[in-house]
């Protein structure tokens, strides 16, 4: 939108004509690279540029959409669910910061903090760390100040409580849990800021994969909880930044 929004400020002082500007927005909305469409468009539509789904893609083919997105101007490109080994050869190409506990790729510079607050990003134990990590890392990449509590969980609900003022403070909290999922409700029943909930697929057997989290979410009884499905922390932090960069529309 800010490009848009720059073209018709030009339009209304004279610098641009009315025709520039036409041929400026109707620059074709991706670039067909052959086994890939690029959005080129998406970050006017949606305020967040197009990022890349790395699982089943070649590390060839996501060094071919990186140099694609790089040559229409993205500064910072992020790269969901990319394995170590895709990793280490896309790195021997195009500079990237690696986080393999989240299988997360940062190719560029991160941006500035501009969100109307803080995202709070909680989890119930150690080993939902890796969904939590690509929740925090995506609304960061998204311009978001994100602070971690890991290791929370109702098992010892003390450490949630000595919690209290950062979670109260909070613009949105992602609630991410495995086993039984109460950690949503919990924390639903404690603040007034939206929280969204993911469950993981974290637990013994009875767990289900996730499922019996994700039902417990589902069912809170704590209102102004909404839920995303089994391990999408990319899903809860790219929804947390949205509602953190909402402004009136005039």
């Amino acid at each position: 939108m800010n490009e848009i929004k720059a073209i018709l400020e030009q339009v209304q002082e004279g610098s641009l004509s009315v025709n520039d500007a036409l041929l400026a927005l109707k620059k074709k909305p991706y670039e067909d690279i052959g086994f890939a469409k690029v959005d080129i468009h998406r970050k006017l539509r949606q305020g967040m540029a197009e990022v890349i789904y790395g699982a089943s893609k070649t590390p060839e083919q996501i060094i071919k959409i990186i140099h694609t997105m790089q040559k229409n101007n993205q500064k910072t490109i992020l790269i969901t669910r990319l394995s170590l080994e895709a990793a280490m050869i896309i790195q021997k190409t195009c500079p990237m910061d690696y986080h393999a506990d989240a299988k997360v790729g940062i190719v560029g510079s991160r941006p500035v903090a501009d969100g109307l607050g803080k995202i709070v990003v909680a989890t119930g134990g150690t080993s939902d760390i890796p969904v939590a990590e690509e929740a925090a890392l995506s609304a960061e990449i998204m311009g978001n100040e994100v602070l971690r509590l890991y290791d929370v969980g109702v098992s010892g609900l003390h450490r949630l409580l000595s919690h209290l003022d950062e979670l109260m403070n909070a613009s949105v909290i992602i609630a991410i849990a495995g086993m039984e999922g109460a950690l949503a409700s919990v924390i639903g029943g404690l603040v007034d800021c939206p929280v969204i909930a993911v469950p993981t697929s974290v637990g013994y057997g009875a767990s289900f994969g996730g499922v019996a989290a994700l039902l417990s979410m589902l069912n809170s009884c704590a209102s102004g909880v909404s839920v995303v499905n089994i391990d999408n922390g990319f899903g809860a932090g790219v929804l947390a930044s949205r509602i953190n960069h909402m402004e009136v529309k005039k």
